[in-house]
């Protein structure tokens, strides 16, 4: 049984749930994510309940009163290290046997990606800051408008968005001629990058790179930004409104991917011993106080 704090959060990020996409394959099929509707299995009602309120809620004018809302970066301030630790007190219930603190997650997931590409130190920051969006569920932001799998507005919804066929009805830009199209607001091959996604930890923290002048290479960037856009890099949706560029991002968002979703475990990693290492990348790329 769970224990928390008084100012602890309870987060569902049904984006770390199970993968059922190929590129994920090497996991074992006992985990892999069943999005069949079962109103008697609670985690998955809540999971089904979490992407409804998001398929409901996120249109073209609450996206664009979202990014008015955070992205005048005049919520807090606060470093890296105490952006993580803060993170501390987000309870991921996607994990309801093996509740470890969302910072353990952050360091295997930097962990990893610097066993495999030790030569790119911006990966390993990347993988340690990707999740860091998440503050937003402490300042009254849902849950549906923090986590989950992200997807365009202002165009027709892709099809392998979970849920597709039955959590949209009601959302008022499927009956919008300007945004229910194939191509909605988007000229063809416009790129990913000019797309306006659902909001999300995703969008805030890629804002909160740029905002506070990130030396981050706009790779690392680009896969915080879209690492959750599931129908783009898994489903193959959207292809319409790629650019040849956008394939470089989705080679890397689908490497970082495989930290991101399945370094989780009970080994925890020696954090206080790894923490100059990283503190030296936070110098390099993301230093001092940041405006979130």
């Amino acid at each position: 049984m769970r224990i928390l704090a008084e100012n602890q959060i309870h987060l569902l990020d049904p984006s770390e749930l199970m993968r059922p996409e190929p590129t994920f394959s090497d996991k074992n099929p006992s985990k892999f994510r069943d999005y069949s509707v079962d109103e008697t299995d609670p985690l998955k009602e809540r999971v089904r309940q979490t992407y409804r309120q998001m398929h409901l809620n996120q249109t073209v004018d609450f996206v664009k009163g979202r990014r008015n809302h955070w992205l005048k970066f005049n919520t807090i301030q606060m470093t890296v290290r105490e952006a993580l630790e803060k993170l501390n007190d987000l309870v991921d219930e996607s994990d309801p046997d093996l509740d470890l603190p969302n910072i353990i997650h952050a360091f295997q997931a930097a962990e990893r990606a610097r066993a495999e590409f030790p030569q790119h130190d911006w990966l390993h920051l990347t993988a340690l800051i990707h999740d860091l969006g998440k503050i937003m569920a402490f300042y009254g932001e849902p849950q549906w408008a923090v986590v989950g799998d992200t997807f365009a507005v202002g165009c027709r919804w892709g099809d392998s968005i979970v849920y597709r066929d039955e959590s949209f009805v009601g959302n008022p830009d499927g009956a919008n001629p300007a945004y229910n199209t194939e191509y909605g607001i988007y000229k063809p091959n416009c790129g990913v990058d000019n797309l306006l996604m659902s909001w999300g930890h995703d969008e805030y923290m890629y804002s909160v790179l740029k905002h506070n002048r990130t030396k981050l290479p706009d790779v690392a960037c680009n896969i915080i930004r879209f690492h959750s856009f599931y129908p783009w890099h898994n489903g193959g949706d959207y292809k319409h409104l790629e650019a040849p560029k956008d394939e470089e991002t989705k080679k890397w968002v689908l490497i970082f991917n495989r930290y991101d979703l399945y370094t989780k475990s009970e080994v925890v990693p020696d954090i206080e011993a790894l923490w100059p290492y990283y503190q030296t990348l936070i110098d390099k790329y993301l230093p001092g106080v940041l405006e979130f």
